[in-house]
């Protein structure tokens, strides 16, 4: 955990938040601190991307920002449900448009698979399936609704052991209470294990394949 702290505050100085002020002022309602610890796990960390609910962009574009500076070529999936949404900073009347519009201002269209639809439904599972494998993914962001629960059963048998997990809204609105309810119960199942709490109630943590830690 200091080692990830340690991490952070040198990002903090590092060019590479520049870049990120400007995704984040552009395409993102996440925490500073959050997308650089993206941006951390995403150069850094083994294996492929793994996100659900990235709205207009703002944390996949961090994470195309880690594997683009990374020795080694991974995949990004991000699965978007699309819609609209009103918000006083970042609304969006259209959010696969300007999702892809910003995809492509920071230049990282190619370097994401775009899945437009419900991450629990059967195509999109079967989307993912084609480009993911069992035990690939090394990093899994979830920012979309309040059931990560179904997310994890869904897709856990992808995730990696040690798998990092960005997990948003585990304090702040309406929908946290159920989505902290069921990170607690996994916490204290030994399928998760929390590294800590970021930005303005970000949970990060890592999965354990096992039942037992």
């Amino acid at each position: 955990m200091l080692e990830l702290m340690y991490k952070l505050m040198e990002h903090r100085s590092h060019e590479i938040r520049h870049r990120l002020e400007r995704v984040g002022r552009a395409a993102s309602m996440l925490h500073m601190d959050v997308l650089l610890l993206i941006y951390h796990f995403a150069r850094f960390g083994p294996g492929n991307i793994l996100e659900i609910g990235p709205y207009i962009g703002g944390s996949t574009i961090a994470a195309a920002f880690g594997v683009r500076d990374a020795d080694a070529p991974k995949k990004i999936v991000s699965i978007e449900a699309g819609g609209h949404l009103k918000h006083f900073r970042l609304s969006s009347r259209n959010i696969i448009k300007d999702l892809k519009k910003n995809l492509a201002r920071f230049g990282m269209t190619e370097n994401v698979t775009l899945i437009n639809g419900r991450s629990f439904e059967e195509t999109t599972k079967s989307a993912v399936g084609q480009v993911l494998r069992a035990g690939e993914v090394g990093l899994f962001i979830f920012d979309a609704d309040n059931n990560v629960r179904r997310d994890l059963e869904c897709y856990g048998d992808l995730l990696s052991d040690r798998c990092w997990l960005v997990i948003d809204d585990y304090f702040g609105p309406a929908k946290a209470a159920p989505l902290r309810a069921q990170v607690d119960e996994l916490v204290s199942a030994g399928r998760l294990v929390p590294f800590g709490y970021y930005g303005w109630g970000t949970w990060i943590g890592q999965w354990h394949r096992n039942e037992s830690r």
